[in-house]
């Protein structure tokens, strides 16, 4: 007995009120059909809900000229056949055996720049399937050499640290919504959490907040392996790793699997963290991050990895300390290493700005171009620099309530004292030739 299409079934059940009856008054057909157009219906392998009046006709007219067969879907005649005409179907097989590494896009510019087809005619999906077709979508061969990947894990804590950003959730503080990410870095032996935080923004200078915890947390990894967006190759921190003598890798674009460990992490932390996180509890950000490192540090730090055997990440990086670098001395300038340095021009009153707030500099400086040493976490100008690097003074911010008593240097109102001119002066010779004239 042949099995029934399932299909078949389920559109015949859906045109029941049209096939149970023998007869059709004028006008029931379009009527019947729109009354089944409005109602819901849990379609086999779609998500969609409701059936087009023009789908249910050609389902009605298939059942009367076939039977159920006329439901069923049938294969098509054509499937496999590219219905490109056989001189570009040639010209684009050419141009990928020719150079394996072509890719669609490559092959259609060939072809437009060579006039086989008109600019913008070529259907990136007709190439793509004529090339599945042949079996050279991918070729391997002296020209495409398969990369080499391998699993590895650093043989100590605190060798190598991962660093990443995760979408995290939308939530409200005081009636505003506001969309959090969670900027991690990743121990990759122990697996330790190193410092995360949920951010309002992924830039840089969330990345260096997180990582400025970590170190005072976890100590100074050997290499931090980052993603290779711009908030990861921002001058300042590369500066930061430089002076630390932390080695910067930046993962290449497209390779997900270089931070398999932290996307795992990231799994962890939505199934264990997210999925049970009440957002009604939650007040603003700092409640949020409160929340998260108390879940880390009873938790995740606490439980066995399956990655470390009988180990938890917290054991497994406990076992590393004596190997761990620690900032020692360099603990007393972190601060220091994590302040920005900006170029701004000094306003006529004294004044630069930053963050849009005015600062006041020594007002011999009027005009000049300088360097700020800002705090970019607290938004403050700590001092003011040369291009060189020389002191000059500090900054504070402008209040002008108090400019209105405070006095001003004013320039000397004494006449300038000139020395005897020695030789001649025009106007002594004009007056003379003048006066002499006259008399």
């Amino acid at each position: 007995m042949n099995e029934v299409d399932p299909k078949a079934l389920f559109r015949l059940s859906v045109l029941g009120p049209l096939v149970s009856r023998e007869r059709l008054g004028h006008g029931e057909l379009q009527q019947i059909v729109q009354q089944l157009a409005q109602q819901e219906y849990a379609i086999p392998g779609s998500r969609r809900r409701h059936i087009s009046e023009k789908t249910l006709l050609k389902w009605y007219y298939a059942w009367r000229r076939d039977g159920l067969t006329g439901l069923a879907d049938h294969a098509r005649t054509d499937v496999g056949r590219s219905k490109l005409p056989e001189a570009i179907q040639g010209a684009v097989l050419a141009a990928k055996r020719e150079s394996p590494r072509r890719s669609i896009r490559q092959i259609r510019l060939l072809l437009e720049a060579a006039g086989v087809v008109p600019r913008d005619t070529l259907s990136r999906c007709a190439v793509h399937r004529l090339l599945k077709a042949h079996g050279i979508s991918r070729i391997a061969g002296p020209d495409v050499v398969p990369e080499e990947k391998r699993s590895f894990e650093a043989e100590y804590a605190g060798s190598i640290w991962y660093g990443d950003v995760l979408h995290g959730p939308t939530l409200s503080f005081g009636g505003k919504r506001t969309k959090t990410y969670l900027v991690s870095l990743m121990d990759d032996a122990s697996r330790l959490i190193a410092h995360c935080a949920f951010c309002t923004s992924e830039t840089a200078l969330d990345i260096e907040g997180v990582l400025k915890q970590a170190l005072l947390r976890r100590g100074v990894p050997k290499t931090l392996v980052v993603d290779n967006g711009a908030a990861y190759r921002a001058s300042t921190l590369q500066g930061i790793c430089a002076q630390l003598s932390i080695r910067l890798v930046h993962c290449r674009p497209y390779q997900p699997t270089s931070k398999g460990k932290l996307e795992r992490w990231h799994r962890t932390l939505r199934e264990q963290f997210l999925a049970e996180l009440d957002a009604t509890h939650i007040r603003d950000m700092a409640d949020l991050n409160a929340r998260l490192w108390a879940w880390i540090e009873q938790v995740y730090h606490r439980r066995k990895h399956g990655a470390l055997g009988e180990h938890t990440p917290l054991s497994r990086y406990q076992r590393d300390l004596p190997r761990i670098r620690q900032l020692g001395t360099l603990a007393a300038r972190l601060d220091e290493l994590f302040l920005h340095r900006i170029s701004r021009h000094v306003r006529r009153d004294g004044t630069v700005s930053f963050n849009g707030k005015r600062f006041e500099v020594p007002y011999e400086l009027t005009g000049q171009m300088v360097v700020l040493v800002v705090d970019p976490h607290a938004g403050t100008v700590l001092r003011v620099e040369s291009q060189t690097g020389q002191a000059l003074g500090l900054a504070t911010e402008l209040d002008t309530v108090a400019n209105c008593t405070r006095r001003r240097q004013r320039p000397s109102t004494q006449p300038a004292t000139h020395a005897a001119a020695s030789g001649p002066n025009l106007l002594e010779l004009v007056h003379q030739r003048h006066y002499r004239t006259e008399g």
